[in-house]
């Protein structure tokens, strides 16, 4: 099927909200927010009496207020609830200084443990976060406190705005990116660069050789596969392990991670891109629960 490919973002995934109908607010007694703006992507996440209630995952732009705002109201759109309802709210990710509503801010690795530990459950004991910059392993114990993590943050290599370049370079849509690099005959070497300008000099000298688009896919995903690896290697992995963030969905990169792993990652039924929201929305609760919120400590 020929596709027009004509003035088109490549880099652009799809942005989703979504409202749980099983949660009434009618009796709720505490409804509380959290918002994580990342680099790439900014989420937010409403809870009531700690259940998710609604969340909203967006593209974050070049505004780290306005992209705050821009995910609460996602996640509010035809809900009936106004933000003057919501108790309390906690700002969380790379632009959490910058959330304008939040009455706190907590680092993203404390809110991924705890988003993890509700969206997959109280027997995580391992958490891999790739966001859009940088790369997180984190061990949680039962409750999602952390209690180890080790980051990457010092390139977009194994990185979500990494893939967003490589989709855009070659001209393949980013949601169908991680199904094509499996469309070979024959799996790759690895591209060597671990540096994301690098390796697009690297990908464009292969293609000139003779590689086609899906075998320069497959080595750049296997590349990436091999750079998280080596992170989760040196915090350890202690089973039961999930991975967080936007590259949860490529499987280009997570089925070959597993592969050299050996691990089968926890599933689960939640976007996966939600659990640091997920996790400042449930300090917000705990905070409010115990009489820390506007009314007891003020902003």
């Amino acid at each position: 099927m020929n596709r027009n490919y004509d003035n088109q973002e490549f880099w652009r995934w799809t942005e989703s909200r979504w409202e749980n109908p099983t949660v009434s607010l009618e009796d709720a007694n505490h409804i509380t927010s959290g918002i994580d703006v990342g680099s790439v992507s900014s989420q937010a996440v409403v809870v009531a009496d700690g259940q998710i209630y609604c969340y909203g995952n967006m593209r974050t732009g070049s505004n780290s207020p306005d992209s705050a705002r821009n995910a609460l109201r996602h996640a509010l759109e035809g809900t009936g609830l106004t933000e003057d309802r919501i108790e309390y709210c906690i700002g969380t990710g790379y632009g959490r200084v910058n959330v304008p509503m939040a009455d706190r801010t907590i680092t993203e690795i404390a809110c991924h443990a705890r988003g993890a530990n509700l969206i997959y459950g109280n027997d995580l004991r391992t958490v891999l976060d790739v966001g859009g910059q940088d790369c997180k392993a984190i061990r949680c114990n039962e409750k999602g406190k952390v209690t180890n993590f080790l980051m990457n943050d010092k390139c977009a290599a194994g990185t979500g705005r990494g893939m967003e370049v490589m989709a855009d370079m070659l001209s393949v849509p980013i949601t169908d990116l991680g199904e094509r690099s499996f469309d070979i005959e024959k799996e790759p070497r690895p591209v060597s660069s671990t540096c994301v300008v690098y390796a697009k000099t690297e990908a464009t000298g292969l293609l000139r050789s003779g590689w086609d688009v899906n075998e320069v896919l497959a080595g750049y995903c296997s590349a990436m596969a091999e750079r998280i690896f080596s992170l989760i290697q040196r915090i350890g992995v202690e089973e039961r392990f999930a991975i967080t963030g936007g590259m949860a969905k490529n499987r280009g990169v997570i089925d070959r991670l597993v592969r050299i792993m050996d691990i089968e990652p926890m599933t689960t039924e939640w976007d996966p891109q939600i659990a640091g929201a997920a996790g400042a929305a449930l300090f917000a609760h705990t905070l409010v629960e115990k009489g820390k919120g506007r009314d007891g400590e003020g902003k």
